[in-house]
């Protein structure tokens, strides 16, 4: 049978900590599905764990990114790789509620082409992480949602249900961290297509320490917070203006880029 969504969850050394994350997302996900555990290098030590889930749930599969090191190219290579028309960004952190991919596709099936979890809508709650990393994603997400309509509280997290032929038309950019939610979101924006959101309540990561590097990915994040708020485009005028950007080279990432969200 054909996958109603598939699960992109990019993955960089979660050795044994992934067979907890894929026991609690192969228990909650009611739709046909597949899981891709998008991994960057052979000997990454996520790969042994998922395939070994594999052998007994034909459901996940372990696949190597070709597009270049990091979260943002895994995303983007895990889309394209994708064989359901809805595509679901997760992280193996363990922050995401699992629950929610079914209800978050089922938007998607229904004609909107981005889904978003929100931490900001009512009924949302984001329990941890950094306080200045909580301020800046809460303040950027109220300003879009107010002033640009752009149809979810929650712009910059990244667990989010995409139409696969939206974002395959659309094209994805972004090369470093996780500003693909924001990016695909703005870009929705812009052409003026449906973005939902349902609430989520956020843990922070159970194990591990957050790396996030704000000054890092800040300008990415800057960047398409001010596209949103542009004029209308049509399909024609936004092929025209993303120009086929090169992927960046193997050796440009360390794990550090591997943190969840704005």
């Amino acid at each position: 049978m054909r996958p109603r969504v598939s699960v992109i969850v990019p993955v960089y050394n979660e050795g044994e900590a992934i067979l907890r994350c894929l026991e609690r997302m192969l228990r909650e996900l009611l739709l046909p599905a597949e899981v891709l555990i998008v991994h960057d290098l052979p000997e990454d030590t996520t790969v042994p764990y998922a395939e070994q889930v594999a052998r007994t749930d034909p459901r996940v599969r372990a696949v190597l990114n070709t597009y270049g090191r990091g979260p943002a190219n895994a995303i983007r290579f895990g889309i394209d790789a994708a064989l359901a028309p809805v595509a679901v960004v997760t992280m193996a952190d363990g922050c995401d509620d699992p629950r929610q991919i079914d209800e978050l596709a089922r938007l998607v099936d229904r004609g909107v082409v981005v889904a978003a979890a929100s931490r900001y809508m009512p009924g949302g709650q984001q329990v941890g992480g950094p306080r200045l990393k909580r301020i800046m994603s809460r303040w950027a997400g109220r300003s879009l949602y107010t002033l640009a309509r752009v149809g979810t509280r929650d712009a910059t997290n990244s667990f989010k249900a995409y139409d696969t032929a939206f974002v395959r038309e659309v094209g994805i950019e972004s090369r470093t961290g996780f500003e693909i939610g924001l990016e695909l979101t703005a870009k929705a924006t812009r052409l003026r297509l449906p973005v939902a959101e349902i609430p989520t309540i956020w843990l922070d990561r159970p194990l591990g320490e957050s790396h996030f590097d704000l000054g890092r990915f800040l300008p990415g994040y800057l960047r398409w917070y001010f596209f949103a708020y542009g004029r209308r485009l049509s399909r024609e005028k936004l092929a025209a203006r993303t120009a086929p950007a090169v992927p960046a080279p193997r050796g440009e990432r360390d794990s550090t880029e591997y943190e969840k969200t704005a």
